[in-house]
């Protein structure tokens, strides 16, 4: 590097401006997704195992799941799943290239948004 230059310094990386594409957003919720259901199995594992247990268990097991914290815990585990399911299908479509045209791939990527969010909020009404 030449003396008369100045050097380049980093520039300040504001990620509050940051504006990410629809579809960029829909992949990052899709591995959110995914970490959350495996973070999942061993609670989930343990219900089970405490449900077969009897009568007290599966007792024990419903009390449990009656819990609103628990009822949260479930319609975010049922929006991770949701939302998995279909991103996975969108992105498995967009390999053979079905929709993965700009305009196609925005509107799969709000329908998959859009569709878990619903299916959560169902399901949020289902719980209560």
């Amino acid at each position: 590097m030449p003396q008369d230059t100045p050097a380049r310094r980093p520039v300040f990386f504001n990620l509050t401006q940051i504006q990410m594409p629809v579809g960029s957003v829909t992949s990052i919720l899709h591995r959110v997704s995914g970490v959350l259901l495996v973070l999942g199995i061993p609670g989930s594992l343990y219900l089970l195992q405490l449900s077969l247990q009897g009568l007290a268990g599966f007792d024990q097991a419903a009390s449990l799941l009656s819990h609103w914290a628990f009822k949260g815990l479930a319609v975010l585990m049922i929006w991770a799943l949701t939302h998995h399911i279909l991103a996975g299908v969108r992105h498995l479509l967009s390999d053979i290239d079905i929709g993965s045209h700009l305009p196609a791939a925005r509107t799969s990527a709000w329908l998959v948004n859009g569709c878990a969010v619903l299916v959560a909020l169902l399901s949020l009404g289902v719980l209560l």
